[in-house]
């Protein structure tokens, strides 16, 4: 199966400040690939890189096989759908315009949205549960609803791979099973989703491989039981951490007995 995006040996960051190095990585159809790591690690800039928001220091990436240099941002957006961190809204849009927005890709930017485009973010929103919240003011939105709206409108964009920064970051507990949950049903699907996270629970229960980073590069990449180890763990974060399983048969992260 050929990958929706490849990065090879890359090397990523900004021109007065190296992020990160040696990075190679892979996604595929119908996969959950977690990029692990505490804050600062370099997972956003990652991702920045691989999105062709910030260009790339060295190595290669492609997407469906095709180097990044030569997609243009319209091809990009077709082929990948970006979550970003919960960010503040400038304008006081309609939660259901966010969504419309993840449309564009697909009928260009002057282009109005035409009765297919509202159907498929109306049912974007209420998939996350959110539908109610369609003709509110997003600036108006706690940063979990905003955050959900944006999650909507990455759905709404139809993309094969969706690319998540952090998006349980600023949710609370329910909300974070929705958008897990969403994120599982996406993958069944078919949807490729690589997605970053602080929290080694969360890598646990929704990928199916993971990279656990370190200062820009990657200390253990495979499964995720395989990575997500008391030891990797404890290395990375600098801390004691245990990796048990709860009665249901779920493992996740807890400090360890002193």
């Amino acid at each position: 199966m050929s990958a929706l995006i490849e990065a090879v040996d890359l090397a990523f960051g900004y021109t007065e400040r190296p992020v990160g190095r040696h990075v190679s990585l892979s996604v595929v159809a119908g996969e959950v690939f977690a990029l692990l790591g505490p804050n600062g690690c370099g997972k956003t800039t990652l991702f920045k890189t691989l999105l062709g928001l910030i260009p790339l220091q060295g190595g290669a990436v492609r997407i469906a096989e095709a180097p990044i240099s030569g997609l243009s941002r319209a091809d990009i957006a077709r082929r990948i759908a970006y979550v970003p961190q919960t960010q503040g809204v400038a304008f006081p849009y309609a939660a259901l315009d966010v969504v419309l927005m993840g449309r564009v890709a697909h009928r260009g930017v002057f282009a109005g949205p035409t009765v297919e485009d509202r159907e498929a973010a109306l049912a974007a929103l209420d998939k996350l549960g959110i539908g109610h919240l369609a003709m509110r003011d997003v600036t108006r939105l706690s940063g979990g609803q905003r955050q959900l709206v944006l999650i909507a409108r990455s759905l709404a964009q139809a993309a094969p791979l969706i690319v998540m920064d952090e998006p349980t970051a600023s949710l609370d507990f329910g909300n974070q099973l929705i958008v897990l949950r969403e994120i599982e049903r996406l993958a069944e699907a078919g949807v490729g989703i690589i997605l970053s996270t602080h929290e080694p629970s969360h890598a646990l229960s929704a990928a199916s491989r993971v990279a656990l980073m370190r200062e820009g590069g990657i200390l253990a990449l495979g499964p995720s039981r395989e990575v997500v180890t008391s030891a990797n763990l404890s290395v990375v974060y600098g801390v004691d951490i245990a990796i048990e399983t709860t009665a249901s048969g779920r493992a996740i992260a807890v400090p360890a007995n002193s």
